[in-house]
């Protein structure tokens, strides 16, 4: 009998960290770091961001169908090439995103210039409507510090209620939700 209940909890403990730390493909999700992400941004993430709401889609979704909470986009937004020929004809490509988001793009990086922090404090503004405890749903692609730093910027600059959604739009598509296109937020 004590030896059944030793093998059981040795499973329990091997599946806990199977599935624990190894949830994304083999590779760990890292732990949090003190500050922000600086390289590497398209890697597992942590599992947490202290002072947010981490959300998976299902609850992403329900938040979505309440209609009370913004939705922003960080993922970065790819330039017009230099040196295109003349004559060149450059068409801004749509992002698909989720329904009534805000895209404020190349705001998830981890050292942004002076310009870039007032675009996003200005952008979570205008999603927020001035109010700081609005629920702000902060996200980008699976695998992607941006929106993990965003979201960390949005607490450092006040916001209370932030949720981070990890899966992003990766998540969202996977489970056959809607998409609209959606050009960024103007600078």
């Amino acid at each position: 009998m004590r030896s059944n209940l030793r093998a059981a909890a040795f499973t329990v403990i091997a599946l806990s960290f199977v599935t624990g730390i190894f949830a994304r493909g083999g590779e760990p999700h890292p732990s949090e770091p003190s500050g922000y992400r600086l390289d590497d941004y398209r890697a597992p993430t942590p599992q947490t961001l202290r002072g947010a709401r981490v959300v998976t889609t299902r609850e992403a979704w329900a938040i979505w169908q309440q209609g009370k909470a913004a939705f922003i986009d960080v993922l970065p937004h790819p330039p017009k090439p230099r040196n295109l020929p003349p004559g060149t004809i450059w068409r801004e490509r749509p992002r698909l995103d989720i329904p009534g988001s805000i895209w404020l793009p190349d705001t998830g990086y981890g050292a942004l210039a002076s310009s870039t922090e007032i675009y996003l404090r200005d952008g979570l503004l205008k999603a927020s409507g001035g109010d700081r405890s609005k629920p702000l749903v902060i996200y980008c692609l699976r695998d992607c510090w941006m929106s993990w730093n965003a979201a960390k910027r949005a607490l450092a600059l006040g916001y209370t209620d932030v949720i981070w959604y990890p899966e992003g739009t990766d998540g969202w598509s996977g489970a056959h939700l809607p998409l609209e296109e959606t050009l960024p937020e103007p600078r």
